[in-house]
C-alpha cells in the first residue's frame, strides 16, 4: 500500500546545484523549500549581496511517498537523506521554525557535524520566541547551538541565555 500522506523530505543535491534542482522540481509541480541566506561577496571591483543555500547541497520537497521516484529522476537530485535506515522526513514544525529563523535575518552559522544529544529548550523571548530546540552547545552567554533533528546539522544563533527555558 502506498502512503499518500504529504511530508517534507530533505534531499541531497549535486554540489552547487540547489537552485537549479529546485527549479527543475517546481517545473514538475513538486513543492520545494530551499533555505537561503544573504552573504556579502567581494570581487576585485565591487561588493555584492547574494543569496546562498543555508545548508549546502540540501533541499526540501513536500511529497507523498508515491512521488519519491519522480523526485529521484529529476536532474540535480542525488539522493534522499536517510535516518536510522529509513528515508528521513521533517516535521512541519521544524520547517516552519527554520523559515522563522531565516525571516528574522539573524546571524546564522551552520555547523556541519554530528553533535551530541542535549536538553530540549524553549526560546521564550526575542526574535526566536516559541521555537523548541535541542540545546547542543553553549558558545558563550549570548550564543547557543540548536540541533535540527533528522539532518545531523545544527544552527548557531546569537540570543541571550536569559531567553532560554528548559523543558524538563
Amino acid at each position: 500500500m502506498i502512503d499518500k500522506t504529504y511530508k517534507w523530505y530533505p534531499i541531497y543535491t549535486r554540489s552547487r546545484a540547489e537552485k537549479k534542482t529546485a527549479e527543475a522540481l517546481e517545473k514538475k509541480n513538486i513543492t520545494t523549500y530551499l533555505p537561503l541566506k544573504k552573504v556579502e561577496k567581494q570581487w576585485s571591483d565591487r561588493k555584492k549581496i547574494v543569496e546562498e543555500p543555508l545548508l549546502k547541497s540540501y533541499l526540501f520537497v513536500y511529497i507523498s511517498s508515491a512521488e519519491q521516484t519522480e523526485v529521484l529522476s529529476t536532474n540535480g537530485v542525488s539522493r534522499f537523506i536517510y535516518f536510522s535506515g529509513k528515508i528521513a522526513s521533517m516535521p512541519n514544525k521544524q520547517l516552519e521554525d527554520l523559515k522563522l529563523l531565516l525571516a528574522e535575518e539573524a546571524d546564522l552559522e551552520v555547523i556541519e557535524q554530528e553533535l551530541e544529544v542535549g536538553e530540549k529548550v524553549l526560546i521564550k523571548a526575542g526574535p526566536f520566541k516559541g521555537i523548541i530546540a535541542e540545546l547542543v552547545s553553549l558558545r558563550s552567554k549570548k550564543s547557543i547551538v540548536l540541533r535540527l533533528e533528522s539532518l545531523g546539522h545544527a544552527i548557531k544563533i546569537n540570543t541571550s541565555m536569559a531567553f532560554i527555558e528548559s523543558l524538563r
